[in-house]
């Protein structure tokens, strides 16, 4: 039986393109949260690959959003511009 206290969990720098790709997906509304995940993470391995469109990733992940992907795209690119990534 382990007493000891979880390793502590150390976050990325907020300007690493980690925290941008999550927080430019954060007010997508969709199913269940690892919706969202999934999303965040296909727009992370889109700016770093730089394959494709952000629409295809967009697509690609998979995500059950609430709202249409046009306007999911919409959303996502305006927040990362807002964060200063250019597209």
């Amino acid at each position: 039986m382990a007493t000891n206290p979880p390793p502590q969990i150390s976050e990325y720098p907020a300007d690493s393109l980690e925290k941008v790709a999550y927080a430019s997906v954060q007010d997508i509304p969709t199913r269940e949260p690892n919706d969202r995940n999934r999303l965040g993470h296909y727009v992370w391995r889109w700016l770093v690959e730089k394959n494709g469109t952000l629409e295809q990733s967009v697509k690609n992940s998979g995500s059950r959003t609430l709202i249409p992907y046009d306007e999911v795209v919409r959303i996502v690119r305006e927040n990362l511009r807002k964060r200063g990534i250019k597209l």
